[in-house]
């Protein structure tokens, strides 16, 4: 498939008007492998190295890891579909959690002709493979409406759960991600109405918990769940208005609540006729 064809077919699905970003703020290091498009929006085409493209890898974060493990395919002319065109630990720095690419690794890519593609709030936003909505089908959670408006992307869900009360939510979200997640407990066990409110990835913010609040709802699932003050996402405030109005949060990790959308994108590249595979990541820890 010509690879603009593919880049165009996804801003037509996938893409709004409102939505802009600016992760190319952070990423100066890398300046001579990324296209103009995401210098100017941060939104789409990442590193143009492709007129052609035969496979598409899935994948949360640009690790090593995953950057390596296209390379070792011994593959040309594919694609790198991300959710974030940075790398995520909060293990090497607790003030620090974005880190650039490898640009070694960048220049393998582009010698080899694999392009990089980012969708961060496109993914985030309320559909078919959107990240909150495959967590919550992952978790056998009845969707009733999205919320959680931001940056021009609906990035939460609020639905409906048959656990009887927090700590079984709990065990089913860890058997969702394959991981122990964590329990904050700051209210009742109980789920009030079997409500409950899911924004994937670093969604534990103040307006988000004051927004969960006016729907009446005690249980919030994210990924970001650690009560500290890192680069880009602030969640002391959150646990304080969490921790105030009895609101019990479950996280899961950034990576781990995250990777049913690049999952569930296999099959829309399938359908497309691409040949599609999801990379593994792991999850960062100190998340929780």
């Amino acid at each position: 498939m010509r690879a603009t064809d593919l880049y165009n077919q996804l801003e037509k699905d996938f893409v709004t008007p409102e939505m802009k970003e600016n992760w190319y703020d952070y990423m100066n290091g890398l300046d001579e492998y990324i296209c103009d498009n995401f210098k100017q929006r941060s939104i789409g085409l990442l590193c143009d190295f492709a007129e052609e493209i035969t496979k598409v890898y899935t994948a949360v974060f640009p690790s090593d890891n995953v950057l390596t493990k296209v390379l070792e395919d011994n593959i040309q002319d594919a694609m790198i579909f991300l959710h974030h065109p940075l790398d995520w630990d909060l293990s090497l720095n607790p003030d620090k959690a974005f880190y650039e690419m490898n640009p070694a690794l960048l220049a393998k890519l582009k010698e080899r002709r694999i392009a990089l593609f980012n969708f961060h709030y496109p993914l985030d936003n309320y559909g078919e493979y959107g990240n909150s909505k495959t967590l919550a089908e992952a978790m056998d959670i009845k969707i009733q409406k999205p919320f959680a408006k931001h940056c021009g992307a609906f990035c939460g869900v609020i639905g409906i759960t048959d656990c009887k009360d927090v700590y079984e939510l709990n065990i089913k979200y860890s058997q969702a991600v394959g991981h122990e997640t964590k329990l904050y407990k700051y209210g009742d066990s109980t789920i009030t109405d079997n409500k409950v409110a899911i924004v994937a990835g670093g969604g534990n913010d103040a307006e988000t918990v004051n927004e969960i609040i006016e729907n009446g709802i005690n249980v919030f699932i994210t990924g970001l769940s650690q009560n500290h003050n890192y680069s880009h996402v602030s969640s002391r405030e959150a646990h304080a208005l969490e921790r105030e109005n009895k609101i019990n949060l479950l996280g899961g990790t950034h990576y781990s609540s995250e990777k049913f959308g690049c999952i569930a994108m296999c099959g829309y590249f399938e359908q497309l006729g691409l040949e599609s595979e999801f990379i593994n990541g792991t999850p960062c820890f100190e998340d929780l």
